[in-house]
Order: structure tokens, then C-alpha cells, then sequence
């Protein structure tokens, strides 16, 4: 049996979807690191655990993306992602971010 030519681009579609749940959770992981590693020590910081707890937040961040992606690949029908997970991934992201320039900007 022949795959017709809407199956092959829904099948390239959600391989593209599953890959930037990836691209987005290694993302996470790289600003994990670095926000727990770097940016103390680019900051002089004497304090290194805001900066720790930071990015723990961003690695759980990260691998909410990718097991969501996972999960949504092998579930194989069509779905839209969740408004809650959605809203959750993106208030968790904003205030990290804003918690990490907080930490940031107090630093002696």
C-alpha cells in the first residue's frame, strides 16, 4: 500500500512539531546551565544559590517541552496542545526570566 501525498506532509508536520518540542527543551537546558553556572561567576556573585534554584526551574522547563513532545508524537492522532499546559509553559518561562533578571539586578 502507497502512503498518498497528505499522509507523507502530515507525517513530515508532526515530526517538525516534535522537533522544535526538542529545540525548545534543549533550549531550556542550555539556559539552565547557564544561568546556574555562568552568570554567577560573570556577575561576581557571592550568592550562588538564587542563581542554582533559577536554573533548576529552566531544566524542569526543558524536559516538560520534550516529554510533551514525546508524548504527543507517540500519540499519533492529530491534537492541539493543551490551553492549561500552554499557559503554564509560558507564566513558568516569563518568570524565570524575570526572576532571573530580579537576582541579577540586586546583585551588589
Amino acid at each position: 500500500m502507497t502512503e498518498s501525498p497528505e499522509d507523507r506532509r502530515t507525517q513530515l508536520a508532526v515530526e517538525r512539531t516534535y522537533l522544535a518540542w526538542w529545540r525548545t527543551g534543549l533550549t531550556a537546558y542550555a539556559v539552565a546551565l547557564a544561568t546556574a553556572r555562568l552568570v554567577p561567576d560573570i556577575a561576581k556573585s557571592k550568592h550562588h544559590w538564587p542563581y542554582t534554584l533559577i536554573g533548576i526551574g529552566f531544566a524542569v522547563l526543558g524536559t516538560g517541552c520534550i516529554v510533551y513532545g514525546e508524548r504527543r508524537r507517540r500519540g499519533g492522532a492529530f491534537e492541539d496542545v493543551s490551553p492549561l499546559l500552554s499557559l503554564c509553559l509560558t507564566i513558568g518561562g516569563i518568570l524565570l526570566g524575570l526572576g532571573l533578571l530580579l537576582v541579577v539586578a540586586i546583585e551588589p
